[in-house]
């Protein structure tokens, strides 16, 4: 069910979003990618153990110099076989970064976003590179009118400088701007820090509190389960 903490809808103008867990099912791209290499390896995990140790592996690669989203991925599965004592081959790296050509959205995605459309303008704020991005928007069925890459902006989310960047290309005052995502730490927060209105899609997840990671501490203005519901929300 939705939360609303008497949200406004009347005033926005823009709505932004993740797309990696927001709009696409990331977790499980994610897991059918990896499942394979470490099943070959003799060191099968649990799923949400393996996208803990994803998400905190991720989290390592992202906070030093930028490097493209790619060379993340493929850090990951090194970081997973450094970490579980196996040494992945050159195929295995790369096959986590070929995977996300596969990733699906969730079943609620397309048809609300098509709804939100119709009231709103649309973008993306994401942690991708613009080619892989390039091969979901298709996937996604929507004209999105401001996209934001970490690679345009040369800095992965939390940083403020991805935010900036899209700020500075929609052009209106955060009044009238509304940024929805899954993680917490990654977007609300620092989006809450620009004072752009927030809501949280906390979406079902093998990993307990996925969406709040790391502990971060941010009241979105909203919360709802899903994009359809955010859609219900906006009337």
């Amino acid at each position: 069910m939705a939360k609303s903490l008497s949200l406004d809808f009347s005033r926005f103008r823009v709505i932004t979003f993740d797309c990696y867990g927001t709009l696409i099912d990331w977790e499980t791209g994610i897991l059918s990618a990896l499942r394979p290499i470490l099943s070959a390896h003799a060191a099968p995990l649990e799923d949400a153990e393996i996208l803990r140790l994803y998400g905190e592996i991720e989290a390592e690669e992202e906070a030093g110099d930028y490097r493209k989203y790619k060379e993340i991925l493929r850090a990951v599965v090194r970081g997973l076989g450094s970490r579980l004592g196996f040494t992945p081959s050159s195929r295995e790296q790369q096959s986590l970064p070929d995977s996300l050509q596969q990733w699906q959205p969730f079943p609620d995605t397309v048809r609300a976003l098509h709804l939100l459309k119709r009231k709103f303008k649309l973008g993306i704020i994401s942690n991708i590179d613009d080619d892989l991005f390039a091969m979901t928007a298709p996937k996604l069925e929507a004209r999105f009118d401001y996209v934001t890459t970490a690679a345009q902006a040369r800095a992965y989310k939390p940083a403020l400088e991805i935010f900036r960047l899209a700020q500075e290309r929609i052009g209106i005052s955060v009044e009238h701007w509304m940024h929805a995502a899954q993680s917490v730490y990654h977007d609300i927060v620092p989006a809450k820090s620009l004072g752009i209105s927030t809501v949280w899609v906390n979406r079902p997840s093998p990993r307990p509190d996925a969406g709040a990671a790391k502990q971060a501490v941010a009241k979105p203005d909203a919360e709802v389960s899903s994009l359809a519901e955010l859609a219900d929300l906006a009337g």
